[in-house]
């Protein structure tokens, strides 16, 4: 198992033990053109738990790998949540936006594992 997916599968659990709904991972390792050979993707149901979901998912990769993101984006709204580990990308949104955004149909060609 690589180090990214390691990472990946760490945000994921992060993510499921603070009732992330709906949490998956893509591998997008196959794909041209992928900006990184994962993308981890949960729900939260308001701001705060959207916040809680990526603090929680910090301190468990920090606490396991010694990693921070290199960038996270969207904290202050907390309706988009993105944190960069460079080969993970983990995505974060409250429900409407993921509706929205349907990252999992924009990337359909990618392996979806569901947690």
């Amino acid at each position: 198992m690589t180090e990214s997916e390691v990472l990946a599968k760490l945000a994921a659990q992060a993510l499921d033990e603070k009732k992330g709904q709906d949490v998956q991972i893509l591998d997008m390792r196959g794909l041209q053109n992928a900006p990184a050979a994962f993308f981890v993707i949960a729900s939260g149901t308001v701001p705060a738990h959207v916040s809680a979901l990526s603090d929680h998912v910090f301190e468990v990769v920090k606490k396991a790998t010694g990693l921070n993101p290199s960038k996270v984006e969207g904290y202050t709204n907390a309706e988009w949540i993105l944190m960069d580990y460079f080969d993970v990308v983990v995505h974060i949104f409250q429900s409407e936006r993921r509706d929205f955004y349907r990252l999992e149909e924009l990337w359909g060609d990618a392996k979806s594992i569901k947690i």
